[in-house]
C-alpha cells in the first residue's frame, strides 16, 4: 500500500480527479494527506469531505523560500509519502527540497514539454501558433519543468481558440492523464527511480 501526499494551492481539480480515480479503481494506495500553502485553497474542503487529513503550511509565514520548504517538508514527512504529487501547487521549490524527494515527486504541467515551460502556457501556445497543445506529467527536478516525462495528453488547437477555451480542454485531459500515470507508478509499470 503506497502513501500519496498531494500538494495544492487552489481548487485542486486534479487532486479531486486523483481521489475519484483512486476510489473507483481501488488503487493499492491511500492518499494520506492534502497539503496547501494557502489557508483559503478551495480543495481543502473537498479533501476533508473525503475524510483525507489536510494541513496548511503558509508561505507567507516564512521570510525565505528555504525556511518555507523546510517547514513544508517536515509536514509532508509526517505522512510518510511514497509519492508526492504536485497538483496546481504554485510554488517554486528549492533544490534541497526537490533532492529530498528525488524519485518520489511528480508534477503536471499544462503544455507539451519541453515546449512552454513556466506560466501562461496557453498564451504561449497561441502566440507560437502551434497546431497541438496539451499536458505533461513529469518527474520534479531542480530545473523547473525539465524533469523526465512520464506521460502526455495532446489536443488540437482549433480555429477561434483563446486562452480560456484552450485551458478548459487541456484541464479535461489533465484529469484523465494524471490519475492514469499515478496508477502506473503504483502498479509498478512506471519506475520513478529509473527516470533520470
Amino acid at each position: 500500500m503506497k502513501n500519496i501526499v498531494i500538494l495544492i494551492s487552489g481548487r485542486g481539480s486534479n487532486m479531486q480527479a486523483i481521489v475519484a480515480a483512486a476510489t473507483s479503481q481501488h488503487w493499492d494506495a491511500r492518499i494520506t494527506a492534502v497539503i496547501s500553502n494557502r489557508q483559503e485553497a478551495e480543495g481543502l474542503a473537498f479533501a476533508e469531505q473525503q475524510g483525507i487529513p489536510t494541513a496548511v503550511v503558509s508561505n507567507k509565514q516564512y521570510s525565505t523560500r528555504s525556511e518555507f520548504d523546510a517547514a513544508l517538508q517536515a509536514q509532508i514527512d509526517q505522512f510518510a509519502p511514497d509519492l508526492v504529487v504536485l497538483a496546481g501547487f504554485m510554488r517554486i521549490l528549492t533544490p534541497e527540497f526537490v533532492q529530498h524527494y528525488a524519485g518520489r515527486m511528480i508534477n503536471i504541467h499544462p503544455s507539451l514539454l519541453p515546449n512552454f515551460t513556466g506560466l501562461h502556457t496557453h498564451r504561449q501556445a497561441l502566440q507560437a501558433a502551434v497546431s497541438e497543445h496539451g499536458a505533461t506529467v513529469h518527474v520534479v527536478t531542480p530545473e523547473l519543468d525539465h524533469g523526465p516525462i512520464l506521460g502526455q495528453a495532446r489536443i488540437p488547437v482549433i480555429a477561434g481558440d483563446n486562452e480560456e477555451s484552450l485551458a478548459a480542454r487541456v484541464l479535461e485531459q489533465e484529469h484523465v492523464l494524471y490519475p492514469s500515470v499515478i496508477k502506473q507508478i503504483i502498479d509498478g509499470t512506471i519506475n520513478l527511480r529509473d527516470q533520470h
